[in-house]
């Protein structure tokens, strides 16, 4: 017996639709005209550009979240204008909108972070990576090939550190230390040079680089030389975060961030920028693109939507508390010193005062100290033990963890962890003392804080 023929799609549909009611249609309403250039920063990390060429969310008061890993496409055509920036760089056009095709290259909230991260730095183009490191590995290797000098700062991330050192020499890449805080009119860029790398404040223990001084060295030096030839002055602003320092104003080339941090301040996902000019745009975006490090859709969502819109706030309340933090601190008879760039006996401070400033012009020292407990080398290193051992196992408000910038206040010991791979010799370069301590201040009452703190340096012998 023949098998009944089923009913197509369409009567399915239509059998299950209920029916409604017809209501006049009104006429569709024009897209609003909000200039997004007329409001201030801290206002534009949370609301954003809401309409362009790319990506349009004109109903949704929260970007929505992006979960496909791959984009449909209207023609061969598209496709084709698509990926021809990813396959020949000369075929790109920076001013055109990129076309969604992979996530991998491209995908609408990444897009949105970025746009909102260059405006917070005052950048053309940002560039968001899977991690911060990935960040800093794309800013110098993009424009580096065998035979390239990078000049770096001693004082640095342990990471970054051992990017320069394990591996760019495996790439023929020559990497050159120099005292960029107090020797900067002896530093030499010779013709080799490609990259001047450097953290301000510097990771751990805070030193302040004059950004003003350096960019003026390298645009000497780049006097005459072809755009291919140029040394690019990259800065690492973790530390600061643009909410407190913006490089580029004070002529740096380029910036490298961790979303990690204090832009994320949530201690929730990991994710890097780069900001710098278009002409570099294409370059970072295919080493992304083969190098594998696209920051995912999912983090990029949380950083839009919750670390940047909240950064100028929280930003705020931790400076508040880390000044009064390292006021105790610098009086406490343990307590060799402080270098937080808010306290007048900083060194440094005279340059944080000018380069360190929040999206109104005002000074912001920013939310982390580095301090060394008295005592030589052995006992200042027993009595830092000491303190970060008593926090870990009796603190309420103080957690003794690496990374910051979170809502959460963190304390370590820089020389047997975050930079323990830099080894002793180097550490002494650095000015990374064995009786040194990092803090990076939450958002926690102040008091609370400070109670904790006391408590544990009264257990210090």
């Amino acid at each position: 017996m023949a098998s009944k023929t089923p009913p197509s799609n369409k009567k399915k549909v239509a059998k299950m639709a209920p029916k409604r009611k017809k209501t006049a249609v009104s006429k569709k309403r024009p897209k609003r005209k909000v200039d997004p250039t007329q409001y201030s920063i801290p206002s534009f990390l949370i609301h954003g550009q809401q309409h362009t060429e790319q990506w349009d969310y004109d109903h949704h008061v929260v970007p929505p979240l992006s979960a496909s890993s791959t984009f449909r496409l209207d023609s061969a055509t598209r496709g084709e204008a698509g990926f021809c920036g990813f396959a020949d760089p000369s075929l790109t056009n920076p001013d055109k909108p990129h076309i969604y095709i992979y996530e991998r290259l491209d995908e609408p909230v990444r897009g949105m972070l970025e746009n909102r991260l260059a405006a917070a730095e005052g950048a053309e183009m940002a560039v968001c990576f899977g991690s911060g490191m990935a960040a800093i590995s794309a800013a110098l290797a993009h424009r580096l090939k065998a035979g390239d000098e990078v000049i770096a700062h001693p004082t640095l991330y342990g990471c970054t550190y051992s990017l320069l050192e394990n591996w760019l020499p495996r790439f023929g890449i020559k990497v050159r230390y120099h005292d960029m805080v107090n020797k900067i009119g002896s530093m030499r860029i010779n013709k080799r040079t490609r990259a001047i790398y450097c953290e301000t404040p510097a990771n751990p223990t805070l030193d302040i680089l004059d950004i003003e001084a350096i960019a003026a060295r390298v645009k000497e030096a780049n006097k005459g030389r072809s755009e291919e030839e140029k040394a690019r002055f990259i800065v690492d602003n973790t530390f600061a975060t643009p909410a407190c320092q913006r490089p580029l104003e004070f002529g740096a080339d380029v910036i490298a961030t961790s979303l990690t941090k204090g832009i994320n301040g949530f201690g929730t996902d990991m994710g890097g920028f780069v900001a710098t000019s278009k002409k570099d745009e294409t370059s970072l975006l295919m080493f992304r693109k083969d190098f594998g490090a696209a920051l995912a859709p999912t983090p990029a969502w949380r950083i839009l939507n919750f670390g940047l819109p909240t950064l100028s706030l929280r930003t705020r309340r931790q400076e508040e508390s880390a000044m009064k933090l390292a006021q105790f601190l610098e009086q406490h008879p343990l307590v060799e010193f402080v270098q937080y760039p808010g306290l007048p006996s900083c060194k440094g401070y005279e340059i944080a005062r000018r380069q360190m400033r929040d999206f109104n012009g005002k000074f912001a020292p920013g939310t982390l100290m580095y301090f060394e407990m008295k005592g030589g080398k052995k006992l200042a290193a027993q009595r830092a033990d000491a303190l970060v051992d008593w926090i870990a196992d009796n603190a309420y408000t103080i957690t003794l963890a690496v990374s910051l910038g979170q809502i959460r206040t963190l304390i370590e010991r820089p020389g047997g962890m975050t930079h323990s791979v830099l080894p002793k010799e180097v550490q002494k370069v650095a000015n990374i003392g064995p009786g040194g301590v990092r803090l990076a201040v939450g958002i926690e009452e102040v008091d609370d804080i400070l109670k904790d703190l006391a408590a544990a340096l009264k257990r210090v012998k």
